[in-house]
């Protein structure tokens, strides 16, 4: 049995408040705490709700009834110690960055250097407190970009959106990815220690080009073969026998998009309306359409759709059929 002073109105309301809004947890459950108790709830009871031991419940009492409201917040000083200083966790972060892989080796580095041992728990919370966070990395195209040319580049793209907003141009994005039963690996919630499976296995190329604007308006080529200059060029005559404004089309840098049946064909679109804007190259991201591509690979195909080759390109034919009324993209 615990002893309590009745809590006046004014004070139950401020914990009321304190319990709702505080940012610390510790507090919240203090206030949580005295809230319960003063509407008589059992010290078993409370006990049990809050997993914590009758010593707990005691301290608890004690420090409201010695110090009120103050007593829900600790004391500077109390808590777990800092076991490396500033300059010692910044250390920390630049081995994490050499090896962003293995922490292991960080905690090595720290044992011979400090001669501290610690858990891979006690750097994580360094690192997070960092803003770092364990998350994929990126594959890297090649090369280095320039940046003036991406700068350039970026603007007359901006300048092209703003025209296809007021109705003046047509702008699509063009490109090409391929599709098999390897998938792409999602991130999902799962239970703790539990992994989801995708069934993976060897499999033909699904390819697929497609040319989509932002309005969710997309043509695509699906084939089991190869796509080089002359499929593009196809499409492009396809899609767009006839234009009722300039149109432009957006592609990355690649071979088949800048190889010379390409380069002889820019002339011919010209004079029909059509212009071939490339982008600035190790930028592909400013292609839209790669949004497209890894919504579908990472979130719209079903994991049942794995299971074989037939499920997989119903599913696949299905997005594409359907993007734009089942399946869409804010494109910002």
């Amino acid at each position: 049995m615990i002893f309590l002073r009745e809590i006046n109105p004014l004070s139950l309301k401020l914990l009321e408040r304190i319990y709702r809004q505080s940012q610390h947890h510790q507090v919240r459950q203090s206030a949580h705490f005295l809230i319960l108790a003063s509407n008589g709830v059992e010290l078993e009871e409370l006990m049990r709700i809050f997993k914590v031991s009758y010593k707990t419940i005691y301290n608890w009492s004690n420090r409201w009834e010695s110090a009120g409201i103050v007593g829900l917040y600790n004391k500077p000083g109390r808590g777990r110690k800092r076991i490396f200083n500033p300059e010692r966790e910044v250390q920390i972060r630049n081995w994490v960055k050499q090896e962003p892989r293995q922490l292991k080796k960080t905690l090595q580095k720290i044992k011979s250097e400090w001669d501290v041992e610690v858990s891979t728990e006690t750097i994580k919370r360094i690192l997070r407190n960092f803003c770092m966070s364990w998350h994929r990395m990126r594959r890297d195209v090649g090369g280095e970009p320039d940046p003036i040319e991406y700068k350039e580049k970026s603007a007359q793209l901006t300048e092209f959106q703003r025209l296809e907003d007021e109705g003046k141009i047509n702008l699509y994005y063009l490109d090409e990815t391929g599709f098999c039963l390897i998938p792409s690996v999602p991130y999902g919630w799962q239970d703790i220690g539990e992994y989801l499976t995708i069934p993976s296995r060897r499999s033909s190329r699904l390819n697929v080009l497609g040319i989509m604007n932002r309005n969710h308006h997309i043509e695509t080529y699906v084939s089991s073969q190869s796509i080089n200059s002359d499929v593009i060029i196809a499409c492009i005559d396809a899609f767009f026998p006839q234009v009722d404004k300039p149109t432009v089309i957006v592609v990355d840098q690649s071979s088949i998009h800048t190889s010379d049946m390409i380069i002889d064909k820019i002339e011919e679109w010209s004079e029909r309306g059509i212009t071939i804007f490339q982008l600035p190259a190790y930028f592909p991201e400013l292609n839209l359409i790669e949004i497209l591509w890894r919504f579908i690979k990472y979130q719209w195909i079903e994991i049942d759709a794995y299971k074989n080759w037939q499920t997989f390109v119903a599913s696949l034919e299905n997005i594409l059929r359907e993007f734009g009324k089942k399946y869409v993209i804010n494109f910002v």
